[in-house]
This record gives C-alpha cells, structure tokens and sequence, in this order.
C-alpha cells in the first residue's frame, strides 16, 4: 500500500524524474503499465464449480485399501470381484505326470540331492551321433536342455538355502551334458557342410546317374577280360 501511494504521488512526474530501476522497480512498473498490480499464477487451488466431481481421470477402486472413485462411473452397474481366502478357494485336480515335473528330479522337490546328480554316464560321442536321425538329434538336444535348466534351479535354490554341498556333482553332471551338446553341434555342423557340398556339385552339373563309380569300373572291366 505504501508502494501504490509513493507512484500515485509521482504518476504525474516524467520516467527521467523517478528513481533507477534497480533501487525501484515496483514504481517504474506501476506508473507504466498499471496501479493494480497482478500475477499469473496463484498459490491456492482454484474453486470448483462443482467440489463433488472427481477430475482424476487415474482413478480406480483398490480392493486393498478400500478407496474408489468418489462419483459413480460407467461400470458402476456391476459389481466389483471381491478377493477370496485361499481356505475357500476351489481345489483343483492336478496332473500327476505333468510335463513340467521333467524339470525336476524324481524326488519332485527343487533340490536335488548329491546322489543323484553324482548318478549319470559319459557323454554321447561324435561317432555315436553320426548314426542319429535328424528328429533323434533334436530330441536329445531338447532333453540336455531340459536337464541343465533342472541343474540351474537346483544350484540356485542350495545357495539360497546355503546348503554347503552338492556343488561338486552338480558341476560334473553339467561337464557331462554340456560335452555332449557340444558334439551334437559337432555332428550338425558337419552335416551342414556336407550339404553344401552336395549343392555346389548340383549345381556345377554333376549328376550320380552319370557317374561311373568304382564298382561300374570293375563291372565294365570284367566284361572286356572275358
């Protein structure tokens, strides 16, 4: 109020007459631009017309702490789903040759124990291998990664219950599995470059028809001696 009296006083003075803008900037900014003095923001919230009405367009209705919205919404009709005590749940059947207890052991529990693991062969050789299928490769890879994911949750669940042992045969186990995928790739790989060998002689114009192999020699020489 002090401020507004001082520039009603000096309005009728020129701009050079008042003080510098630094030691009165609320003058030079009555006196120019207007006695009233606003801003464009505000400190309080302003008033609703309607206090009642929720704005909050995140609003939702927690089971758990018991707030929803505070005016009705479009679901409102139907009646919210309401959380049931694991006592009073429905038991349901379970499968006892489910395949997800393949990645188990037998025992069915996370941890398995050293005897177990410590139970296994050798690995598959290379020469073994060569002798399977296609479908037999892919079995038996999908089995080795199965029972390594099994290995994998048996040795997370001793550190987290720091069991103390199992360590070892768990590790062999794993060697064993993971030198047999390794073969198997082995395998795969030579039969990969078998086959684009096959293509690259296909397609220079070899055919096997038009080939005189080793036992069409003999044959045709055999022929001439006699």
């Amino acid at each position: 109020m002090q401020v507004q009296r001082i520039a009603n006083r000096l309005r009728g003075l020129a701009m050079a007459e008042l003080p510098p803008t630094y030691l009165a900037p609320s003058l030079h900014r009555s006196v120019t631009l207007s006695p009233v003095q606003s801003s464009s923001f505000s400190s309080t919230a302003p008033v609703s017309a309607n206090p009642r009405r929720d704005k909050s367009k995140y609003r939702g209705v927690s089971a758990i702490h018991r707030t929803g919205p505070r005016t009705p919404l479009h679901v409102s009709r139907w009646p919210l789903p309401k959380p049931v005590s694991p006592s009073e749940m429905e038991r349901r059947e379970t499968n006892p040759n489910h395949g997800l207890w393949a990645f188990f052991p037998p025992s069915r529990n996370a941890l398995s124990l050293p005897e177990y693991d410590g139970a296994h062969g050798r690995s598959w050789g290379i020469q073994e291998l060569r002798e399977r299928s296609w479908e037999d490769l892919h079995g038996l890879w999908h089995v080795c990664v199965r029972e390594r994911n099994r290995i994998a949750t048996s040795d997370l669940e001793r550190s987290r219950l720091k069991a103390g042992y199992g360590d070892y045969e768990s590790e062999g186990r794993d060697k064993v599995i993971k030198s047999t995928m390794k073969n198997i790739k082995h395998v795969l790989r030579e039969r990969w470059y078998a086959y684009e060998d096959a293509t690259r002689l296909y397609e220079s114009g070899y055919r096997p028809e038009n080939f005189w192999g080793l036992e069409d020699v003999e044959h045709k020489d055999n022929g001439k001696a006699q």
